[in-house]
């Protein structure tokens, strides 16, 4: 708040006062008042005037100075009436008990909502695993008979796995932390067991290249696995005439460790590369194909996040496109010589 915002605030006070010193000299002059002593009264008055302002301006400062300090340290910054001291005039407690109850009732809200979305969330993640109890066991019956159209039923399942996989995660990932497990493992399982996720489609669509990888990292198994599933998926998805190539292989640098998932496949154009982080965001080759769902690369980059590691993507469109993955040196990774 500036000086010149408060007097333009005071300007009805002002020019009240201003009419009433006009007024007072007027009757003062009829009835014969000595001059020097209108003056005298009229200096009086505009000095206890503004010094009552200056005052008042200093006060108003100090109050909302030390509000937006304490706003500024507040994380949940709807919180603020519960924190904020009672103001002196009966014009801002007037305020002040309208925030306390706008506030009171907007609590009362979020608390509903909140409940609602934990009992939908609880139910999704029931019927997530509910659901993947017939899956596997139409991928048991079709895994005894090797005909062309159980296999294509085969391949239709595991899409199916991997969207319900999606929808999984999604449901725990605003408090993802709740359900993942850090500890030291070789990040060679987490790349086999998705490349073995994936067998059905790399085997017979897919030249797979995988270097050495002897690196051992600190995150979650589970959880890089989905992601890296998840990465084979988009190369699968977003292939070019054969022959596809994926390749696989790590990076040592002196911060630590970078995995990069690089595909042949037909890329991706220069102005989508800044969004395909975004929640919802399909592109071009969303949009072409029209297989896309915007989810999968925005799980991926939310999951790396939570767990410490970056995640970048370069691509070249008709040519390549390559995700990397960066497990830092130190608390979260051991560099195996």
């Amino acid at each position: 708040m500036s000086f010149l915002q408060f007097i333009k605030d005071k300007t009805m006070v002002l020019v009240l006062n201003v009419l009433c010193m006009v007024l007072l000299f007027i009757y003062l002059m009829a009835i014969g008042t000595d001059i020097t002593a209108i003056g005298f009264i009229i200096i009086v008055w505009l000095l206890i005037l503004t010094t009552y302002g200056f005052l008042t301006f200093h006060s108003r400062k100090k109050y909302f100075s030390d509000l937006h300090k304490i706003v500024d340290r507040l994380e949940q910054k709807y919180l603020i009436s519960e924190v904020m001291d009672e103001p002196s005039e009966l014009e801002g407690v007037l305020y002040y008990n309208l925030i306390r109850r706008a506030t009171k009732s907007m609590m009362e809200q979020i608390t509903r909502v909140r409940h609602g979305s934990k009992e939908y969330k609880e139910y999704i993640e029931q019927w997530v695993h509910e659901i993947k109890n017939p899956i596997a066991a139409i991928k048991l019956m079709s895994e005894n008979d090797r005909t062309g159209a159980l296999r294509k039923v085969q391949f239709e399942l595991e899409k199916i796995d991997h969207f319900v996989e999606q929808v999984l995660f999604y449901a725990r990932s605003e408090n993802v932390e709740k359900d993942y497990f850090i500890r030291e493992f070789p990040l060679v399982n987490a790349v086999n067991a998705a490349i073995v996720k994936n067998k059905q489609v790399l085997q017979n669509a897919v030249a797979l290249q995988i270097s050495q990888i002897t690196e051992t990292v600190y995150s979650d198994e589970k959880w890089i696995g989905f992601v890296l599933h998840q990465l084979i998926q988009n190369a699968i998805k977003y292939k070019k005439a054969s022959p596809v190539m994926l390749k696989i292989y790590t990076e040592k640098q002196s911060n630590g460790v970078f995995l990069n998932i690089e595909d042949n496949g037909i890329g991706i154009c220069k102005s989508d590369l800044p969004r395909v982080f975004d929640k919802g965001f399909t592109g071009l080759n969303g949009r072409t194909i029209g297989k896309s769902t915007g989810m999968g690369l925005y799980l991926c980059k939310q999951m790396c996040k939570k767990l410490g590691h970056e995640m970048t993507i370069s691509s070249q469109q008709h040519q390549y496109t390559r995700v990397t993955i960066f497990f830092p040196k130190g608390t979260f990774t051991k560099m195996q010589d």
